[in-house]
């Protein structure tokens, strides 16, 4: 110690320091920061900074974090990626041996002889593996062919992958094919001989989906009135004969493509589309349902580029009346420079390994290119390319579906946007205080957003006609009966426990949907629909805006009481609205629950069964514009603004309510159940019909 210097009394006092400033966050600091990197794994320094203020943390302490979890994550993800490559060493060395023993039992194919390995060359031993690989494949086609002649008059001119008529009957003397759902949830999923075919599938797509998003010289884009395009189907097949092949009987084309600036980064756009959970969120409005079948390559370098996934989803239009489009598709995502990204799907129903399913629609090359503009935003092309049969669309639907805006480019683009608004205006502090109805409590204000996305993700999963779901029409067959499904509540977070009872019905209003969405979302006027209210005033208590447009915005209303007797009532709504369509999703909430998530407390233990209308232009614009242009095939969607403000036009508006009859799972339901919720929704919709005069 007399030794030593006033430089090392220095370091150890500054060690000393360093070990006192150590800080272990608190339950509820790393709760709040868990959440925030769920949104965004990527944020920037104002969002640094405005969180450490939020949590009681220096900007270097929240930043030090990410950059912890984000290591997390990566090692993750090298474990789950060094596992699959011994596995995969583990196969090529047990394939090695076995060409090895192979060989040993090889004969001279001139004498008889026994051969050693150095007597066969290289070229001669791929060609005999080769003959072997082309010998099965014959076997299995043969075998194939063989079944469907004796089985079924199939003509023989379709091709392999596809083996099936999409408009067969199903008789008892068909041959049986497997379900979208079936084929994606295969045991074991795909086979070996199937991936380097998906592989190829995959790169193919990604130059394809380049080509068709960035195209500007009018060969395969054609403007038909300045706003539409329409995409040349004889060019398109010209530029791009690999994929899928030729378009498939009774099928109709639905191509669009629209470019825009999304409020987020590259990185996080990326994370939140490969992320299967996370884009089922973003996209609740269009996406039913959707899981991760089987992941073949991870990415590489810690990041998503060279990922590839296999999924199913289903794809809905928010009605009981349209099926939704059930999809087995790839998803590959690649870096192509510093700032470019571009995520592709294609549909891989007819692996050669399996009989091709009974197909409504396909995915040719759709998905985002998307450019990070360093500035917080990013530029994106959304490219969508479906064929599907149309035959079995209601007649109301059929101009929306038709025209390609129900599923095209610009409503995913919308979406997006939006959400991404949504998100950047939740993960901010930015709000004044001064304004009316705003939640001064930063934790309180992005509590009741959660809460809120949650009400309008049940809402929009629980009101089309999803395979499994299973409406039942109260009265004959017409447009506007009412479809009716139960469903037990057990162990879902979130829910109420018990027996409910979803009721919903679809019809077109010959009013315009702008006025539509402004009268359903107006407070001031919902006592002239809201059986529920009992004619009380309703006033609007507190509000978070989560857009730029006025229509967009979480609000807490209280519901007068008309007497003393009875207790004010509290409903949470969420109304967004985009080129698209719009939302108005509600639901009843207990007061003590709503001051605790106004504090800032966990959103999961309020209990929810949200209501609301679905609201969409009916697309007689778009479908006139289509047919003027010739034919289905570009952005329908880019005439939805003008469908809306067209006084000719009218919108498709969806009415649903979900009520708990039962708080005992194991209950039957009652006909008085039934009866009582068929006369809710049919006195509303009459109550909207006298209001806007459209008796």
């Amino acid at each position: 110690m007399e030794g030593a210097s006033g430089d090392d009394f220095e370091d150890q006092s500054d060690l000393q320091a360093s070990k006192k400033r150590y800080h272990r966050h608190t339950v509820q600091q790393t709760r709040q920061l868990e959440m925030f990197f769920k949104e965004c794994p990527h944020p920037d320094e104002k969002q640094r900074q405005e969180l450490g203020r939020e949590l009681g943390l220096e900007p270097r302490q929240v930043k030090f974090w990410f950059q912890n979890r984000r290591t997390q994550m990566k090692a993750h993800h090298e474990r789950a990626d060094n596992s699959i490559l011994r596995a995969e060493n583990e196969n090529l060395r047990t394939e090695n041996i076995a060409l090895r023993e192979a060989l040993k039992d090889a004969s001279c194919p001139k004498c008889g002889g026994q051969l050693t390995p150095g007597e066969m060359s290289f070229t001669e031993q791929q060609l005999r593996i080769e003959n072997a690989r082309l010998r099965d494949e014959l076997n299995r086609v043969s075998a194939l062919v063989a079944k469907y002649i004796t089985r079924s008059a199939i003509p023989l001119n379709i091709l392999p992958d596809f083996p099936f008529d999409i408009t067969a009957t199903g008789t008892s003397d068909s041959v049986a094919v497997p379900s979208i759902l079936e084929m994606a949830s295969r045991p074991g999923g795909v086979t070996e001989s199937e991936k380097p075919v998906i592989a190829e599938l995959a790169i193919v797509a990604m130059e394809e989906l380049l080509l068709v998003a960035a195209e500007t010289d009018g060969a395969l884009w054609s403007s038909v009135d300045g706003t539409k395009e329409v995409l040349s189907q004889e060019e398109y097949f010209r530029q791009f004969p690999r994929g899928l092949g030729p378009r498939l009987m009774g099928m109709e084309t639905e191509a669009s493509r629209e470019t825009g600036l999304v409020m987020m980064n590259a990185a996080g756009l990326i994370d939140t589309i490969m992320n299967v959970g996370r884009w089922v969120d973003m996209f609740s409005n269009i996406v039913s349902r959707a899981f991760t079948t089987q992941v073949l390559t991870t990415g590489v370098g810690g990041n998503w580029n060279n990922a590839l996934q296999l999924l199913y989803a289903e794809l809905q239009i928010l009605s009981p009346l349209v099926p939704t489009r059930e999809f087995f598709f790839l998803r590959y995502c690649k870096q192509h420079s510093e700032r470019v990204w571009a995520i592709v799907d294609v549909s891989i129903d007819g692996l050669r390994d399996n009989p091709a399913p009974q197909l409504r629609c396909r995915m040719r090359p759709s998905g985002f290119f998307i450019e990070d503009l360093q500035n917080g935003y990013s530029k994106v092309t959304a490219v969508q390319h479906i064929e599907a049969d149309h035959r079995q669309t209601e007649n109301i639907y059929h101009g929306l579906v038709c025209s390609g805006a129900a599923f095209g480019a610009k409503r995913w683009l919308a979406i997006l946007q939006r959400q991404c608004e949504r998100l950047g205006i939740m993960l901010t502090n930015n709000i004044s205080a001064r304004d009316l109805g705003v939640i001064p409590n930063a934790n309180g204000r992005r509590s009741m957003l959660f809460l809120a996305q949650r009400m309008t993700s049940n809402y929009c999963a629980g009101v089309s006609a999803s395979i499994v779901h299973t409406w039942t029409t109260l009265s004959g067959a017409g447009e506007e009966d009412i479809r009716v499904m139960t469903r037990k509540s057990v162990n879902n977070p979130g829910e109420p426990p018990g027996i409910v009872l979803s009721a919903a019905t679809s019809l077109w209003v010959p009013v315009n949907s702008q006025r539509l969405f402004e009268f359903l979302r107006d407070e001031r006027l919902r006592s002239e629909w809201d059986i529920l209210s009992n004619g009380g005033a309703v006033q609007e208590i507190a509000r978070v805006a989560t857009g730029q447009d006025p229509g967009c915005v979480v609000s807490l209303l209280r519901v007068g009481a008309l007497n003393t007797s009875q207790s004010n009532m509290l409903i949470l709504q969420e109304s967004c609205t985009d080129a698209s369509g719009s939302l108005i999703v509600y639901a009843p909430v207990d007061i003590p629950a709503m001051n605790l998530v106004m504090q800032g407390g966990d959103p999961a233990t309020v209990a929810l069964l949200p209501s609301g209308f679905a609201i969409s232009p009916d697309g007689a614009v778009s479908q006139r514009t289509t047919q003027e242009g010739g034919g289905a095939g570009g952005g329908g969607a880019a005439d939805l603004a003008e469908a809306s403000s067209s006084s000719s036009s009218g919108a498709l508006l969806t009415v649903a309510f979900q009520i708990l009859v039962s708080n005992v799972p194991t209950a039957k339901l009652n006909l008085e159940s039934v009866a009582t919720v068929n006369s809710l929704i049919s006195s509303t919709v009459q109550r909207i019909k006298t209001a806007l005069g459209c008796c």
